[in-house]
Protein backbone atom coordinates (compact mmCIF):
# COMPACT_ATOMS: atom_id res chain seq x y z
CA UNK A 1 0.00 0.00 0.00
CA UNK A 2 1.33 3.47 -0.80
CA UNK A 3 0.98 4.94 2.33
CA UNK A 4 2.89 1.92 3.88
CA UNK A 5 6.02 3.39 2.48
CA UNK A 6 5.78 6.94 3.23
CA UNK A 7 7.44 6.70 6.51
CA UNK A 8 10.56 4.80 5.32
CA UNK A 9 11.26 7.36 2.59
CA UNK A 10 14.15 10.03 3.71
CA UNK A 11 14.29 11.78 0.64
CA UNK A 12 12.17 13.59 -1.98
CA UNK A 13 9.84 15.61 0.41
CA UNK A 14 8.27 17.11 -2.78
CA UNK A 15 7.00 14.20 -3.81
CA UNK A 16 5.39 13.32 -0.26
CA UNK A 17 4.09 16.76 -0.20
CA UNK A 18 2.33 16.06 -2.89
CA UNK A 19 1.09 12.69 -2.76
CA UNK A 20 -0.03 14.22 0.78
CA UNK A 21 -2.28 17.08 -0.50
CA UNK A 22 -3.71 14.79 -2.89
CA UNK A 23 -4.69 12.09 -0.52
CA UNK A 24 -5.99 15.50 1.48
CA UNK A 25 -8.06 16.77 -1.09
CA UNK A 26 -9.64 13.85 -1.88
CA UNK A 27 -10.48 12.97 1.97
CA UNK A 28 -11.21 16.36 3.30
CA UNK A 29 -12.26 19.06 0.98
CA UNK A 30 -15.31 17.22 0.07
CA UNK A 31 -18.72 19.93 -1.10
CA UNK A 32 -20.80 21.40 1.59
CA UNK A 33 -23.18 18.30 1.10
CA UNK A 34 -23.77 15.25 3.14
CA UNK A 35 -23.64 11.57 1.67
CA UNK A 36 -24.65 8.38 3.50
CA UNK A 37 -22.89 5.23 1.77
CA UNK A 38 -23.09 1.91 3.87
CA UNK A 39 -24.22 1.50 6.98
CA UNK A 40 -21.24 1.84 8.68
CA UNK A 41 -20.04 5.16 7.45
CA UNK A 42 -21.42 8.33 7.20
CA UNK A 43 -19.92 10.94 5.78
CA UNK A 44 -20.44 14.50 6.54
CA UNK A 45 -19.30 17.97 5.41
CA UNK A 46 -20.39 20.84 6.14
CA UNK A 47 -20.39 24.74 4.98
CA UNK A 48 -17.17 26.11 6.20
CA UNK A 49 -17.06 27.70 9.32
CA UNK A 50 -15.14 30.67 8.41
CA UNK A 51 -18.13 31.57 6.38
CA UNK A 52 -20.63 31.09 9.36
CA UNK A 53 -18.41 33.58 11.46
CA UNK A 54 -18.31 36.41 8.86
CA UNK A 55 -22.02 36.30 8.36
CA UNK A 56 -22.36 36.44 12.06
CA UNK A 57 -20.37 38.90 12.86
CA UNK A 58 -21.84 41.34 9.92
CA UNK A 59 -25.06 40.72 11.43
CA UNK A 60 -23.82 41.29 15.25
CA UNK A 61 -22.30 44.60 13.70
CA UNK A 62 -25.88 45.31 12.10
CA UNK A 63 -27.26 45.06 15.53
CA UNK A 64 -25.02 47.00 17.45
CA UNK A 65 -25.71 49.68 15.13
CA UNK A 66 -29.13 49.52 15.85
CA UNK A 67 -28.43 49.55 19.36
CA UNK A 68 -26.40 53.42 19.10
CA UNK A 69 -29.38 54.69 16.95
CA UNK A 70 -32.28 53.70 19.44
CA UNK A 71 -30.33 54.75 22.55
CA UNK A 72 -29.97 58.57 20.70
CA UNK A 73 -33.35 58.33 19.85
CA UNK A 74 -34.31 57.78 23.62
CA UNK A 75 -31.77 60.36 24.67
CA UNK A 76 -33.16 62.86 21.92
CA UNK A 77 -36.50 61.98 23.45
CA UNK A 78 -36.00 62.61 27.14
CA UNK A 79 -33.66 65.99 26.32
CA UNK A 80 -37.27 67.57 24.56
CA UNK A 81 -38.02 67.54 28.60
CA UNK A 82 -35.59 70.25 29.16
CA UNK A 83 -35.92 71.79 25.23
CA UNK A 84 -39.43 72.45 25.58
CA UNK A 85 -41.10 75.06 27.49
CA UNK A 86 -44.19 73.34 28.85
CA UNK A 87 -42.72 70.16 29.45
CA UNK A 88 -40.01 72.37 31.86
CA UNK A 89 -42.36 74.09 33.94
CA UNK A 90 -43.55 70.94 34.85
CA UNK A 91 -40.97 69.06 35.77
CA UNK A 92 -37.89 71.70 36.14
CA UNK A 93 -34.78 70.74 36.91
CA UNK A 94 -35.48 67.34 37.58
CA UNK A 95 -35.37 66.68 34.26
CA UNK A 96 -31.99 65.50 34.79
CA UNK A 97 -33.25 62.54 36.68
CA UNK A 98 -35.03 61.35 33.30
CA UNK A 99 -31.56 61.27 31.31
CA UNK A 100 -30.17 59.34 33.61
CA UNK A 101 -32.32 57.23 33.48
CA UNK A 102 -32.07 56.48 30.16
CA UNK A 103 -27.90 56.47 29.91
CA UNK A 104 -27.76 53.66 32.70
CA UNK A 105 -31.09 51.73 32.14
CA UNK A 106 -30.94 51.28 27.96
CA UNK A 107 -28.99 47.96 27.47
CA UNK A 108 -28.20 46.12 24.37
CA UNK A 109 -31.36 43.91 24.26
CA UNK A 110 -34.96 44.06 25.41
CA UNK A 111 -34.75 42.03 27.92
CA UNK A 112 -31.79 43.31 29.61
CA UNK A 113 -33.76 46.58 29.04
CA UNK A 114 -36.85 45.72 30.42
CA UNK A 115 -35.04 43.79 33.65
CA UNK A 116 -32.92 46.87 34.02
CA UNK A 117 -36.21 49.32 33.84
CA UNK A 118 -38.34 47.22 36.49
CA UNK A 119 -35.63 46.80 38.86
CA UNK A 120 -34.71 50.33 38.75
CA UNK A 121 -38.74 51.00 39.12
CA UNK A 122 -38.97 48.80 42.35
CA UNK A 123 -35.80 49.92 43.63
CA UNK A 124 -36.75 53.48 43.08
CA UNK A 125 -40.39 53.33 44.71
CA UNK A 126 -39.00 50.93 47.61
CA UNK A 127 -36.21 53.38 48.11
CA UNK A 128 -38.23 56.53 48.09
CA UNK A 129 -41.13 55.17 49.58
CA UNK A 130 -38.78 53.87 53.20
CA UNK A 131 -36.90 56.83 52.61
CA UNK A 132 -39.68 59.18 52.96
CA UNK A 133 -41.21 57.30 55.84
CA UNK A 134 -37.54 57.02 57.71
CA UNK A 135 -37.20 61.35 56.83
CA UNK A 136 -40.47 62.11 58.21
CA UNK A 137 -40.50 59.73 61.22
CA UNK A 138 -37.13 61.80 62.24
CA UNK A 139 -39.20 65.15 61.48
CA UNK A 140 -42.33 64.46 63.49
CA UNK A 141 -40.84 63.06 66.58
CA UNK A 142 -39.48 66.54 66.82
CA UNK A 143 -36.78 65.68 68.82
CA UNK A 144 -34.32 68.45 67.50
CA UNK A 145 -31.70 68.53 64.87
CA UNK A 146 -29.18 65.92 66.61
CA UNK A 147 -31.87 63.77 67.32
CA UNK A 148 -33.14 63.79 63.80
CA UNK A 149 -29.79 63.22 62.85
CA UNK A 150 -29.29 60.21 64.95
CA UNK A 151 -32.91 58.90 63.91
CA UNK A 152 -31.69 59.39 60.02
CA UNK A 153 -28.50 58.19 60.95
CA UNK A 154 -29.20 55.05 62.50
CA UNK A 155 -32.03 53.89 59.78
CA UNK A 156 -29.18 54.66 57.00
CA UNK A 157 -27.23 52.14 58.68
CA UNK A 158 -29.98 49.88 59.24
CA UNK A 159 -31.70 50.01 55.16
CA UNK A 160 -27.72 49.93 53.80
CA UNK A 161 -26.74 47.05 55.93
CA UNK A 162 -29.37 44.90 55.28
CA UNK A 163 -29.79 45.96 51.55
CA UNK A 164 -26.08 45.15 50.93
CA UNK A 165 -26.85 41.16 52.97
CA UNK A 166 -28.97 40.75 50.31
CA UNK A 167 -27.12 41.71 47.58
CA UNK A 168 -24.56 38.72 48.42
CA UNK A 169 -27.60 35.76 48.62
CA UNK A 170 -27.10 34.51 45.49
CA UNK A 171 -30.66 34.24 44.55
CA UNK A 172 -31.40 38.07 44.73
CA UNK A 173 -27.98 39.08 42.99
CA UNK A 174 -28.51 36.83 40.12
CA UNK A 175 -32.17 38.86 39.13
CA UNK A 176 -32.17 41.77 41.62
CA UNK A 177 -28.65 42.96 42.33
CA UNK A 178 -29.22 46.18 40.12
CA UNK A 179 -32.56 46.89 41.72
CA UNK A 180 -31.24 46.50 45.37
CA UNK A 181 -28.27 48.96 44.91
CA UNK A 182 -31.12 51.39 43.48
CA UNK A 183 -32.82 51.05 46.40
CA UNK A 184 -29.22 52.02 48.44
CA UNK A 185 -29.21 54.90 46.52
CA UNK A 186 -32.63 56.06 46.79
CA UNK A 187 -33.11 55.69 50.08
CA UNK A 188 -29.97 57.69 50.89
CA UNK A 189 -30.86 60.36 48.71
CA UNK A 190 -34.26 60.89 49.98
CA UNK A 191 -33.84 60.65 53.60
CA UNK A 192 -30.82 62.92 53.82
CA UNK A 193 -32.16 65.37 51.18
CA UNK A 194 -35.25 65.83 53.67
CA UNK A 195 -33.03 66.99 56.28
CA UNK A 196 -31.06 70.18 54.25
CA UNK A 197 -33.53 70.74 51.44
CA UNK A 198 -36.41 73.04 52.44
CA UNK A 199 -38.69 71.14 50.84
CA UNK A 200 -41.29 68.42 51.99
CA UNK A 201 -39.75 65.17 51.59
CA UNK A 202 -42.96 63.60 49.80
CA UNK A 203 -42.57 66.23 46.98
CA UNK A 204 -38.81 65.30 46.51
CA UNK A 205 -39.64 61.91 46.28
CA UNK A 206 -42.86 62.40 44.14
CA UNK A 207 -40.63 64.62 41.55
CA UNK A 208 -37.67 62.00 40.94
CA UNK A 209 -39.94 58.82 40.74
CA UNK A 210 -42.38 60.98 37.83
CA UNK A 211 -38.66 61.78 36.20
CA UNK A 212 -37.49 58.46 36.43
CA UNK A 213 -41.06 57.00 34.90
CA UNK A 214 -40.71 58.67 32.03
CA UNK A 215 -37.04 57.97 31.46
CA UNK A 216 -38.47 54.53 32.11
CA UNK A 217 -41.20 54.48 29.74
CA UNK A 218 -38.70 55.93 26.84
CA UNK A 219 -36.68 52.99 27.13
CA UNK A 220 -38.68 50.17 27.03
CA UNK A 221 -41.22 51.85 23.91
CA UNK A 222 -37.99 52.63 22.05
CA UNK A 223 -36.23 49.08 23.01
CA UNK A 224 -39.78 47.11 21.94
CA UNK A 225 -41.04 48.69 19.03
CA UNK A 226 -37.81 50.01 17.28
CA UNK A 227 -36.50 47.13 15.71
CA UNK A 228 -36.38 45.07 19.26
CA UNK A 229 -33.30 42.81 19.51
CA UNK A 230 -33.94 40.30 21.43
CA UNK A 231 -31.53 37.95 24.39
CA UNK A 232 -33.82 35.02 23.74
CA UNK A 233 -33.32 35.33 20.19
CA UNK A 234 -29.69 35.99 20.95
CA UNK A 235 -29.37 32.70 23.45
CA UNK A 236 -30.98 30.58 20.79
CA UNK A 237 -29.07 31.56 17.93
CA UNK A 238 -25.69 31.11 20.00
CA UNK A 239 -26.74 27.36 21.26
CA UNK A 240 -27.47 26.28 17.78
CA UNK A 241 -24.20 27.52 16.66
CA UNK A 242 -22.26 25.50 18.94
CA UNK A 243 -24.18 22.60 17.60
CA UNK A 244 -22.83 23.26 14.26
CA UNK A 245 -19.24 24.57 14.97
CA UNK A 246 -18.76 21.20 17.10
CA UNK A 247 -20.08 19.11 14.56
CA UNK A 248 -17.36 20.53 12.16
CA UNK A 249 -15.04 19.97 14.81
CA UNK A 250 -15.59 16.25 15.07
CA UNK A 251 -15.55 16.36 10.97
CA UNK A 252 -12.13 18.01 11.28
CA UNK A 253 -10.93 15.47 13.66
CA UNK A 254 -11.96 12.44 11.54
CA UNK A 255 -9.03 10.70 9.61
CA UNK A 256 -6.62 12.81 11.52
CA UNK A 257 -5.49 9.26 13.38
CA UNK A 258 -4.54 7.98 9.58
CA UNK A 259 -2.46 10.46 8.58
CA UNK A 260 1.61 9.64 8.35
CA UNK A 261 4.45 11.71 10.38
CA UNK A 262 4.72 14.07 7.43
CA UNK A 263 1.27 15.10 6.92
CA UNK A 264 1.71 15.34 10.89
CA UNK A 265 4.31 17.78 10.84
CA UNK A 266 3.77 19.71 7.11
CA UNK A 267 0.16 20.39 7.64
CA UNK A 268 -1.83 22.14 10.09
CA UNK A 269 -4.12 19.67 12.36
CA UNK A 270 -7.53 20.08 13.83
CA UNK A 271 -8.54 23.89 14.54
CA UNK A 272 -9.80 23.56 18.27
CA UNK A 273 -10.07 27.20 19.11
CA UNK A 274 -13.89 26.23 18.74
CA UNK A 275 -13.55 23.77 21.61
CA UNK A 276 -11.60 26.61 23.79
CA UNK A 277 -14.33 29.23 22.75
CA UNK A 278 -17.43 26.93 24.06
CA UNK A 279 -15.95 26.39 27.17
CA UNK A 280 -16.05 29.74 28.06
CA UNK A 281 -20.03 30.28 27.17
CA UNK A 282 -21.10 29.75 30.52
CA UNK A 283 -21.22 33.39 31.77
CA UNK A 284 -22.71 34.77 28.42
CA UNK A 285 -25.45 31.94 28.84
CA UNK A 286 -26.54 31.94 32.12
CA UNK A 287 -26.76 36.54 31.34
CA UNK A 288 -28.72 35.76 28.15
CA UNK A 289 -30.64 33.48 30.19
CA UNK A 290 -31.78 35.80 32.80
CA UNK A 291 -32.35 38.83 30.24
CA UNK A 292 -34.51 36.11 27.82
CA UNK A 293 -36.93 35.65 31.49
CA UNK A 294 -38.29 39.48 31.90
CA UNK A 295 -38.88 39.56 27.93
CA UNK A 296 -42.76 39.15 26.40
CA UNK A 297 -44.18 36.94 24.52
CA UNK A 298 -42.05 37.37 20.64
CA UNK A 299 -41.86 35.08 17.73
CA UNK A 300 -41.63 31.77 19.01
CA UNK A 301 -40.82 32.29 22.13
CA UNK A 302 -43.83 32.45 24.94
CA UNK A 303 -44.39 33.11 28.61
CA UNK A 304 -42.36 30.96 30.97
CA UNK A 305 -40.00 29.98 28.37
CA UNK A 306 -38.21 26.60 29.72
CA UNK A 307 -34.63 28.93 29.50
CA UNK A 308 -33.28 26.80 32.15
CA UNK A 309 -32.97 23.71 29.28
CA UNK A 310 -31.05 25.98 27.38
CA UNK A 311 -28.67 26.37 29.92
CA UNK A 312 -28.58 22.38 30.78
CA UNK A 313 -27.80 22.01 26.50
CA UNK A 314 -25.32 24.46 27.16
CA UNK A 315 -23.34 22.74 29.52
CA UNK A 316 -23.90 19.53 27.94
CA UNK A 317 -22.10 21.45 24.94
CA UNK A 318 -19.86 22.84 27.09
CA UNK A 319 -18.73 19.25 28.56
CA UNK A 320 -19.31 17.69 24.95
CA UNK A 321 -16.49 20.36 23.87
CA UNK A 322 -14.04 19.18 26.69
CA UNK A 323 -14.26 15.89 25.53
CA UNK A 324 -13.56 16.90 21.53
CA UNK A 325 -10.63 19.06 22.86
CA UNK A 326 -9.68 15.93 24.52
CA UNK A 327 -9.42 14.23 21.49
CA UNK A 328 -7.68 16.31 19.05
CA UNK A 329 -5.00 16.72 21.86
CA UNK A 330 -4.87 12.91 22.25
CA UNK A 331 -4.25 12.65 18.22
CA UNK A 332 -1.57 15.39 18.46
CA UNK A 333 0.33 13.57 20.92
CA UNK A 334 0.49 10.28 19.60
CA UNK A 335 2.21 11.12 15.71
CA UNK A 336 4.10 8.52 15.85
CA UNK A 337 2.37 5.52 17.01
CA UNK A 338 -0.77 6.25 15.34
CA UNK A 339 1.09 6.60 11.91
CA UNK A 340 2.37 3.22 12.92
CA UNK A 341 -1.18 2.35 13.47
CA UNK A 342 -1.89 3.24 10.02
CA UNK A 343 0.31 0.25 8.52
CA UNK A 344 -1.09 -2.18 10.29
CA UNK A 345 -4.66 -1.31 11.53
CA UNK A 346 -5.60 0.58 8.47
CA UNK A 347 -8.76 -0.62 8.27
CA UNK A 348 -9.66 -0.53 11.88
CA UNK A 349 -8.24 2.96 11.91
CA UNK A 350 -11.10 3.86 8.79
CA UNK A 351 -13.76 2.82 11.54
CA UNK A 352 -12.71 5.38 13.95
CA UNK A 353 -12.84 7.75 11.15
CA UNK A 354 -16.48 6.40 10.06
CA UNK A 355 -17.63 6.44 13.52
CA UNK A 356 -16.62 10.41 14.40
CA UNK A 357 -18.29 11.43 11.12
CA UNK A 358 -21.59 9.65 11.73
CA UNK A 359 -20.96 11.58 15.17
CA UNK A 360 -20.51 14.68 13.47
CA UNK A 361 -23.89 14.35 11.26
CA UNK A 362 -25.87 13.46 14.45
CA UNK A 363 -24.79 16.91 16.15
CA UNK A 364 -25.12 18.38 13.30
CA UNK A 365 -28.45 17.20 12.81
CA UNK A 366 -29.36 18.22 16.13
CA UNK A 367 -28.48 21.49 15.62
CA UNK A 368 -30.62 22.04 12.71
CA UNK A 369 -33.66 20.61 14.79
CA UNK A 370 -33.29 23.18 17.57
CA UNK A 371 -32.45 25.78 14.86
CA UNK A 372 -36.29 24.83 12.93
CA UNK A 373 -37.57 24.58 16.57
CA UNK A 374 -38.99 20.70 14.90
CA UNK A 375 -38.94 17.57 16.79
CA UNK A 376 -36.27 15.37 15.36
CA UNK A 377 -37.73 12.75 13.57
CA UNK A 378 -34.63 10.77 13.55
CA UNK A 379 -34.09 9.99 17.04
CA UNK A 380 -34.18 6.35 17.21
CA UNK A 381 -31.92 6.47 14.18
CA UNK A 382 -29.46 8.65 15.85
CA UNK A 383 -29.68 6.33 19.14
CA UNK A 384 -29.07 3.43 17.45
CA UNK A 385 -26.43 4.73 15.35
CA UNK A 386 -24.40 5.78 18.28
CA UNK A 387 -25.02 2.46 19.84
CA UNK A 388 -23.96 0.88 17.06
CA UNK A 389 -20.54 3.12 17.02
CA UNK A 390 -20.34 2.28 20.59
CA UNK A 391 -20.53 -1.59 19.84
CA UNK A 392 -18.06 -0.68 17.18
CA UNK A 393 -15.32 0.57 19.10
CA UNK A 394 -15.49 -1.93 22.05
CA UNK A 395 -15.10 -4.21 19.17
CA UNK A 396 -11.84 -2.70 18.08
CA UNK A 397 -9.85 -2.68 21.13
CA UNK A 398 -10.91 -6.12 22.04
CA UNK A 399 -9.65 -7.27 18.87
CA UNK A 400 -6.75 -10.22 19.36
CA UNK A 401 -4.55 -7.93 17.09
CA UNK A 402 -4.04 -5.30 19.33
CA UNK A 403 -2.07 -8.16 21.10
CA UNK A 404 0.22 -7.66 18.11
CA UNK A 405 1.01 -4.17 19.30
CA UNK A 406 3.78 -2.07 21.40
CA UNK A 407 3.17 -0.54 24.65
CA UNK A 408 2.77 2.51 23.52
CA UNK A 409 0.62 2.07 20.66
CA UNK A 410 -1.91 -0.09 22.87
CA UNK A 411 -2.12 3.27 25.37
CA UNK A 412 -2.16 5.98 21.86
CA UNK A 413 -5.26 3.93 20.83
CA UNK A 414 -6.71 3.02 23.95
CA UNK A 415 -6.72 6.78 24.82
CA UNK A 416 -8.64 7.53 21.47
CA UNK A 417 -10.91 4.95 21.81
CA UNK A 418 -11.71 5.98 25.04
CA UNK A 419 -12.20 9.67 24.53
CA UNK A 420 -14.46 8.77 21.67
CA UNK A 421 -16.81 6.93 23.31
CA UNK A 422 -17.55 9.28 25.85
CA UNK A 423 -18.23 11.83 22.72
CA UNK A 424 -20.44 8.99 21.99
CA UNK A 425 -21.83 8.70 25.45
CA UNK A 426 -22.53 12.96 25.73
CA UNK A 427 -23.82 13.24 22.01
CA UNK A 428 -26.59 10.83 23.19
CA UNK A 429 -27.46 12.93 26.34
CA UNK A 430 -27.48 15.76 23.94
CA UNK A 431 -30.29 13.98 21.87
CA UNK A 432 -32.39 12.71 24.69
CA UNK A 433 -31.98 16.75 26.09
CA UNK A 434 -33.15 17.79 22.85
CA UNK A 435 -35.89 15.42 22.57
CA UNK A 436 -37.39 16.76 26.12
CA UNK A 437 -37.07 20.16 25.12
CA UNK A 438 -39.25 19.75 22.04
CA UNK A 439 -41.69 18.21 23.90
CA UNK A 440 -42.08 20.56 26.33
CA UNK A 441 -42.25 23.77 23.84
CA UNK A 442 -44.20 21.62 21.60
CA UNK A 443 -41.83 21.74 18.65
CA UNK A 444 -43.38 20.96 14.98
CA UNK A 445 -43.35 17.74 13.92
CA UNK A 446 -41.12 17.70 10.21
CA UNK A 447 -43.13 16.10 7.53
CA UNK A 448 -39.95 15.50 5.77
CA UNK A 449 -36.59 14.29 7.50
CA UNK A 450 -34.53 17.50 8.66
CA UNK A 451 -31.30 17.99 6.25
CA UNK A 452 -27.79 19.63 6.91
Amino acid sequence: MESSHVIAITNGEENIGDRNKENKTFQFRLPPTISHLGKNAVHCVSITSNLRQKHMQSEHDTRKKIHCIKVGISLALVSLLYLLNPLFDQVGENAMWAIMTVVVMFEFSAGATLGKGLNRGLGTIIGGGLGSLAAFFAQSIGMGRVGNSIIIGASVFIFGSVATYLRLVPSIKKRYDYGVMIFILTFNLVVVSGVRVHMKVWDIARERLLNILIGFIVCVCVSLFVFPLWASDELHHSIVSRFLDLANTIQDCSGECTKNVSEKENQPGTNLNVCKSVLNTKSKDESLANFAKWEPWHGKFGFCYPWGRYLKIGEMLRELAAFILAVGRCLEASKEPMACLRESQWVQLETCEAIESRVACIVRGLGESMKQMRKCDAKESMLAQLKAARTDLMMLISTSKMVELEDEQVVAIGSFVFLLMEVIGKVEELVKEVEDLGDVVAFSTPTTPLSS
